[in-house]
């Protein structure tokens, strides 16, 4: 077993890291800084990274000994990490293991008992011999119950095992996907994670549970069928066993083949996930632009793909399994043809020929559950790989530790030459040297041309990115110094698309609440006026939404955000143009609730309407990721020749 594994194992390559310079580039280093499960050790692996990183001097050979570094330690991990995610529930599998080896030693006297059978029917004393029958019959009755019930229980705690494991890998998997960074989010799709929620976990609990169950059992039916089968002739267990070695030789190849066609089938149904997500999600969108037809025949067009992966996983278990067969056919057609010539010069008696036939095929059988196992085993660690990138990796922002101040937060907020660059678009600066100092219980409007980073202002204020370069203080203290849960209690937000849980407004109301019970929805609703257009719905706050609210109107999703953003009851309060989506008489009444809920509180306000502008009480006009003009909306006005000017013009501040 430790040969057969040294040669798997020695077959894995790693693809995820692949340097195709003599140097390290920023990409390398940042992909490497995502990939937790590649760890370099204290020695000197990670001294040449950095120094490859400062000084360029090191070439490709010593990088090509670091991948090899990494990649053994990989390769020797693989296994380990799977086996560990049934460390929980290991009473429960020995328990079921246990059963099993009484299952499977039962199944294996068998015909060792109808050899007896056969032997005492064809005996010459003919007055013992119902006798005994009835005896030997009456034992494997009892034999077979017994057998019955610990596959009865096997079968049992083995599938519930599944689920709890499953169950178990499906909430450390969902937990690991939401303590991430949103630059995760920016990189991979909606439907990648969720085929890893429902696909892969299925696919590694199947693997530790089932499949670990039917490799057990097929491991001890083979090595008690070849021991019983060297028992009752050696001669035939010799020719009968001279397919195994190379029927184990094509099983590694076909495994180690079928993890790597594993690993791209999950690859493609994770995409079409995503297809088929997005399409749904936007199906009004999609009926608008009349694309049906269209879309069907791209999502066919991937279902192509991921069919003619199939097809190869298809052909080499075909040839594997279409070989096996023919082997096994042989051995027994072998076994009959010298057995029989045994039986007729009384060398062998029928009952022994006949329990070593069975055996034979018993053996032949455990064998090809041993390659199925082995199969199955690797399209497992392929799926557990992808599970473990996710699950193992710790997100550059945390979702909390830091600092946690002894008062509240008073609103003050300096940003001091932020350069921020987003990870999807690294080569493009949305801020550059960008400085602004916003004094506490001040309402500050933000204006600029789309695009020039009014909306990344709000992002790294809610520590959704980390800036490149600079940095943002809150209190006079360093924002990544502090806790970000505790930061962002006391800061809202109304973004320019507000979107909804599908619930009722009730609940949409309260998700912004640390503590629902403290807080009066009614009251609340009533500020945003959203009882404006829920008194005449028949359940009122209780209404559902439908997905992301879809059921709602622009402006009644935007005052439910409204509402939502201010039972938090925050200190600093965001407003991304909330009010764009309103109508005159909407906006009307939300600007006088608006004007209520700034009272104590700082509010930093993406400006898309002259009266939000008008308002507030300075006026910030970025151009290209930089502050070009500040001041009150009076004095930006009037200057005939000022950038706000002509965006006033223009009305392009949106």
């Amino acid at each position: 077993m430790v040969l057969v594994w040294r040669l798997f194992t020695r077959s894995i390559s790693s693809q995820r890291i692949k340097f195709r310079k003599s140097m390290i580039t920023h990409k390398q280093l940042f992909y490497t800084c995502l990939t937790p499960s590649i760890r370099f050790s204290r020695k000197s692996p990670i001294f040449s990274i950095l120094r490859c990183y400062t000084t360029n001097a090191i070439k490709t050979k010593s990088l090509n000994s670091t991948v090899r570094f990494t990649t053994k330690k990989r390769e020797t991990s693989e296994l380990k990490n799977l086996i560990v995610l049934a460390v929980p529930e290991k009473w429960r599998l020995f328990g079921a293991i246990t059963f099993l080896l009484i299952s499977s030693t039962i199944t294996m006297v068998v015909p060792f008992s109808l050899g007896k059978l056969i032997d005492i029917i064809y005996a010459s004393d003919k007055e013992d011999t119902k006798k005994n029958l009835n005896q030997l019959c009456i034992i494997l009755f009892g034999v077979f119950v017994i057998g019955a019930l610990c596959n009865f229980c096997r079968i049992y705690l083995m599938s519930t095992t599944g689920h709890r494991i499953t169950q178990s890998l499906r909430k450390q998997l969902y937990a690991a996907i939401l303590r991430q960074e949103i630059a995760v989010f920016d990189k991979c799709n909606t439907g990648e994670f969720v085929g890893r929620l429902s696909g892969d976990t299925q696919l590694v609990s199947q693997a530790l549970t089932s499949n670990i169950s039917d490799g057990l059992r097929s491991t001890f039916m083979s090595i008690c069928g070849i021991s019983m089968m060297l028992y009752a002739s050696p001669k035939l267990a010799i020719i009968g066993l001279t397919i195994v070695p190379p029927v184990a030789g094509l099983a590694i190849v076909c495994g180690r083949y079928l993890k790597k066609i594993s690993k791209d089938m999950q690859n493609n149904l994770a995409e079409l996930n995503t297809i088929a997500e997005e399409r749904i999600s936007n199906i009004r969108t999609v009926k608008a632009f009349s694309k049906e037809i269209n879309e069907s025949n791209y999502y066919n067009s991937q279902l192509d793909n991921v069919l003619k992966i199939c097809y190869k996983e298809s052909l080499c278990r075909g040839i594997f399994f279409g070989l096996t067969g023919f082997s096994g056919n042989v051995i027994i057609l072998s076994v009959l043809y010298y057995g029989g010539a045994m039986v007729s010069d009384s060398s062998l008696t029928v009952g022994s020929l006949s329990a070593f036939l069975m055996y034979a095929v018993y053996v032949a059988i455990s064998l090809n559950g041993l390659s199925s196992f082995y199969s199955e085993l690797n399209k497992a660690l392929g799926a557990n790989m992808r599970l473990a990138e996710l699950i193992e990796r710790e997100p550059t922002i945390p979702i909390q530790g830091g600092k946690i101040l002894e008062k509240q937060l008073s609103g003050d907020i300096e940003f001091q030459n932020v350069n921020f660059a987003y990870p999807t678009r690294r080569n493009t600066w949305v801020l550059k040297n960008f400085s602004l100092k916003i004094p506490p219980c001040m309402v500050i409007a933000i204006v600029g041309a789309s695009g020039s980073g009014k909306s990344t202002i709000a992002s790294l204020l809610l520590r959704l990115y980390d800036p490149n370069l600079g940095s943002i203080l809150l209190d006079k203290h360093d924002l990544q110094s502090l806790n970000p849960a505790w930061v962002r209690s006391q800061i809202s937000i109304v973004s320019q698309e507000p979107i909804l849980f599908s619930g009722t407004i009730r609940e949409n109301i309260l998700y912004g609440a640390i503590d629902s019970v403290k807080h009066d929805v009614e009251e609340v609703a009533k500020y945003a006026h959203v009882l404006e257009f829920t008194k005449n719905m028949p359940d009122g706050l209780d209404t559902l939404v439908g997905e992301r609210g879809i059921t709602l109107s622009g402006g009644q999703r935007q005052r439910v955000a409204i509402a939502r953003a201010l039972i938090k009851e925050p200190k600093i309060l965001i407003l991304d143009e909330a009010t764009s989506a309103l109508d005159a008489e909407s906006e009307h009444y939300v600007q006088k609730a608006l004007e209520k809920a700034v009272q104590g509180r700082t509010v930093l306000t993406i400006a898309h309407r002259l009266s939000t502008i008008k308002n507030a009480d300075k006026v910030i006009v970025l151009k290209e990721g930089q502050v070009t003009e500040t001041g009150t909306y009076k004095e930006l006005v009037n200057l005939k020749d000022s950038y706000f000017h002509k965006l006033v013009q223009h009305q392009t501040f949106a």
